[in-house]
């Protein structure tokens, strides 16, 4: 305890005595930082693409050159980099990529996943160049048919279908890897158990991630209904028409293909709209007699979407 004179009676006085002791201050907990669900579903797909990529050379049996996914993924890491540097620069901002060595494996990730996509359900024999050009149109289709909705620009296509559906149509001789590709060299019990596990992981993943369980079921619905209004009204086997369903070209296509977030969208209503359109479009392709119609139905779904946005933009129904 110190003193002072107090100036009016000449007395001393106590003064308080000064504590130095700090006072603790509450903190707040800091919370983890939550990731972006959209990062880590990319992430999913390409690991899931990648083991199945692998799996597939090495052990089911794909019939596709070994080396067709590497070129494939060199090539699409290439023309990825180059679409955004030249689209950054013409509109003068920052490319995607910038910002250290995880901000451009990170935008890989889209450009990883069409290439092993393209490289995997094409077959184009003992050829590349097909391969390749599917890569490349799948990464410009981003640039290329894109549009601002609710203050963002979006790719309005898929692009590894896009891809796909371009070259089947400008390399006529080009095919689709036949169902027995993906489990060529498994008997018994794998033989399913693979699809399967495929099926499996890639509904867990949807349904935690990507959200597009009402797209799916739409989908895999309506599917099922074209199937029986094809029996009924055109007389043509039930059993073939839903045949396709039971292959894993058709669970991969479901699970990893039409699900794409950046080309589907977001609502439960417009997920069932988009699901059922894209079969009901395949049913009629079929009945025309036109091949490949899954991929075909769903670039046509994407540019009815994009029409709908359009026309929804401008009657202000849709902010741009």
């Amino acid at each position: 305890m110190t003193t002072e004179i107090s100036k009016s009676t000449g007395t001393a006085l106590p003064t308080p005595r000064v504590d130095s002791t700090p006072v603790p201050v509450p903190t707040q907990a800091v919370e983890p930082r939550q990731r972006d669900p959209r990062v880590l579903a990319l992430q999913r797909f390409a690991m899931s693409i990648t083991a199945f990529n692998i799996l597939g050379h090495l052990w089911f049996g794909f019939e596709q050159a070994p080396i067709t996914p590497i070129v494939c993924l060199l090539v699409g890491y290439a023309s990825a980099l180059l679409f955004e540097t030249v689209d950054a620069w013409t509109h003068d901002r920052a490319p995607d990529y910038a910002g250290g060595a995880k901000s451009v494996a990170v935008f890989l990730l889209p450009a990883h996943i069409g290439a092993l996509a393209c490289g995997m359900l094409l077959y184009a024999n003992s050829s590349l160049w097909p391969y390749l050009f599917a890569v490349v149109v799948s990464n410009a289709s981003k640039y290329v048919f894109r549009m601002r909705v609710k203050g963002r620009v979006r790719h309005m296509l898929n692009p590894s279908n896009t891809g796909i559906a371009v070259t089947l149509v400008l390399f006529p001789w080009v095919g689709i890897s036949p169902p027995y590709h993906f489990t060529n060299w498994l008997h018994g019990a794998l033989s399913w158990a693979i699809p399967v596990g495929i099926l499996v992981a890639g509904t867990m993943l949807n349904a935690g991630l990507t959200k597009k369980i009402p797209l799916i079921l739409a989908w895999g619905g309506g599917f099922a209904l074209q199937a029986l209004a094809r029996w009924l009204v055109l007389d043509q086997a039930l059993a073939a028409a839903l045949l396709p369903m039971t292959g894993v070209a058709f669970i991969l296509f479901t699970n990893y293909m039409i699900t794409d977030p950046g080309s589907t969208p977001s609502s439960r209503r417009g997920q069932v709209v988009f699901g059922l359109t894209t079969a009901v479009l395949y049913g009629v392709l079929v009945s025309l007699g036109i091949v490949f119609g899954l991929f075909f139905a769903l670039v046509i779904t994407c540019l009815l979407r994009a029409g709908v946005l359009l026309v929804a933009r401008t009657r202000g129904r849709v902010p741009a």
